[in-house]
């Protein structure tokens, strides 16, 4: 079961992604260069909205994830800072085999993504060892725990009473991948494009100046001139979700028995990224640009057939002449049609929420949230 989420969005004058050397991503697709908004940046938005809009527990992605969250917690908690630097060193080299950067330091060679309900855990085990005695026997009883334990953290956590979450809720949409034989990875069951404009890419240059108040008339000139480039366009974005891996990363459960499952948590936390998808922003220079705009068209589907994007509507660039946004509408709902003449049905219900016309016979228009519920329902059960 998969739910697929298309989404057309407008943004003004704006700099949403930027590449290496400050200007706006862009990719060629079909007949033109388009803008681009990378899947990461994405992404990134979305995370820290569902941070805060679902209380469930987060995560941090970070080289220093032992410097600056496990080391200061410990010394915090009263452990003598050399028993704290001692015994987090020996954890980093029970969970990472060497991906640390040398001896001594505590900053990884790349960043890893650590769950909070970990970083609870890992605390809580470092202090119960140190009250084993002096530093040998603090790190002899990390090393018995982890011994006894069979180096499996995700059991370890469950155990503990931490729950399913074991790489916070990022990890359970997006993925965790790491190489340790410790830490669990995580398959991502939530799937971004990076988003492009349906439309030839077209960009200018914004030159600007900072006004120096305090020259005197004799003293033209400005304090600072820069220039950065700038895009506008409407963009297409494509999201697929794979549910019952979905599930199963909040649940815990083996990915077959999904449907036995509890689900209020995943569909809680699939309407909220529904919602964050249509509403959130990405963008740089915020205070320069105002870069906000909500989606105007959302197309919701789920079914059991291998999710498809509709990018392909878009192969030919559409020109700006006229409604560009119904344009973009009627150019998808012309593909999708061209796709069921070919294939059949490729999902079993969709839901659609526009402040435009669809030409198609699909699905009536509704407010957002009821579109999210219809599908929700289709995917997980009323």
């Amino acid at each position: 079961m998969f739910v697929q989420i298309h989404t057309l969005t407008s943004y003004h004058a704006a700099l949403l992604n930027r590449d290496d050397v400050g200007l706006a991503k862009r990719i060629p697709f079909g007949d033109a260069p388009r803008l681009r908004v990378s899947s990461q940046c994405l992404k990134r938005h979305w995370r820290a909205a569902l941070a805060q809009d679902t209380g469930l527990p987060g995560a941090i992605r970070s080289r220093q994830f032992f410097a600056r969250e496990i080391l200061p917690r410990l010394v915090a908690a009263d452990l003598p800072e050399d028993l704290a630097r001692r015994l987090t060193r020996r954890l980093m080299e029970k969970l990472i085999d060497g991906g640390t950067e040398d001896g001594e330091s505590l900053a990884l060679k790349q960043a890893v993504l650590f769950g909070k309900p970990e970083a609870d855990y890992l605390v809580a085990l470092l202090e119960k060892c140190a009250a084993a005695g002096d530093g040998d026997a603090a790190i002899g009883a990390l090393d018995a725990h982890f011994k006894a334990e069979k180096k499996n953290l995700k059991a370890m956590l469950r155990q503990a009473g931490y729950g399913n979450l074991f790489a916070g809720i990022e990890g359970a949409l997006f993925g965790r991948f790491v190489t340790s034989d410790v830490l669990a990875r995580s398959d991502a069951p939530v799937h971004v494009a990076h988003a492009f404009t349906v439309h030839p890419l077209d960009t200018e240059v914004d030159y600007f100046t900072a006004v120096d108040e305090l020259n005197r008339i004799n003293e033209p000139g400005a304090a600072h001139a820069g220039d950065m480039e700038l895009g506008s366009g409407l963009f297409y974005g494509y999201v697929a979700v794979d549910i019952p891996l979905l599930v199963s990363n909040f649940c815990g459960c083996d990915i077959r028995d999904w449907r036995n499952q509890d689900a209020a948590t995943p569909r809680a936390v699939l309407r909220h990224l529904i919602r964050a998808i249509a509403t959130v922003s990405p963008g740089a220079k915020l205070g320069a640009t105002a870069p906000y705009a909500y989606s105007e068209f959302v197309l919701l589907e789920a079914g059991h057939q291998q999710p498809r994007s509709l990018a392909n509507a878009y192969l030919q660039a559409l020109d700006h002449r006229g409604d560009l946004m119904q344009n973009a509408i009627d150019r998808l709902d012309g593909h999708l049609d061209s796709l069921e003449a070919m294939y059949g049905p490729t999902s079993e219900a969709r839901a659609l929420s526009t402040n435009r016309d669809w030409p198609g016979t699909g699905p009536a228009r509704q407010p957002l949230d009821a579109a999210i519920a219809h599908i929700l329902d289709a995917a997980l059960g009323a």
